[in-house]
């Protein structure tokens, strides 16, 4: 069992910001949960990687990855955590745009077509870089069976998976910050 209480107050102190954003989604929002601050420190991976691993126990997936940049360290704290735990997985990097030498591949790292895999993100508000992921992924003949988030800012992701047929599983909800999703 992950410190979930230690990862939220990491959250609070180091990601969650008030005041006029505008997401990548191009809504405009009062909050903002910039939680590159937490994937990137040592604990707040680590912690993410724990609860990541919590919510795959059920349905061990063949791989985790999503959307460079966001999801790289979420990918790699996941790996990391799953080998210390004996636990074998592998990862992969969704390009946002095919690379113009090499393979040209949109999906990058030791995945095979028919490989099961989850998407991982940090922040849902819309799904729509999920979504593209999801996209590229199912291109490369990916099995996609679900969406990973830290976060859930419950602004339609999670509906917009469910109508597509993945469910999100999340660690949080900005409900556990004491934010109530916009209307």
């Amino acid at each position: 069992m992950y410190d979930r209480d230690r990862l939220a107050a990491l959250i609070r102190e180091q990601a969650l910001e008030f005041g006029n954003f505008t997401l990548a989604s191009g809504k405009q929002a009062s909050f903002y949960l910039d939680c590159r601050r937490v994937t990137l420190d040592s604990a707040g991976a680590r912690l993410i990687g724990e609860g990541m691993l919590e919510l795959l126990a059920d349905e061990w997936p063949d791989a985790v990855g999503g959307m460079a940049i966001g999801a790289d360290p979420i990918t790699a704290a996941i790996l990391t955590v799953a080998d210390l735990n004996h636990r074998s997985l592998r990862g992969f990097i969704v390009r946002k745009e095919a690379k113009e030498h090499g393979k040209g591949r949109m999906v990058e790292g030791p995945v095979r077509q028919g490989d099961r895999v989850v998407i991982v993100e940090d922040v849902v508000t819309t799904g729509g870089s999920s979504l593209r992921a999801i996209e590229h992924c199912e291109a490369a003949g990916l099995n996609v069976v679900g969406v990973l988030a830290i976060i859930d800012r419950l602004e339609g992701g999670a509906q917009a998976f469910a109508a597509k047929g993945f469910p999100l599983r999340t660690l949080f909800t900005v409900r556990d910050f004491g934010i109530e999703p916009a209307a």
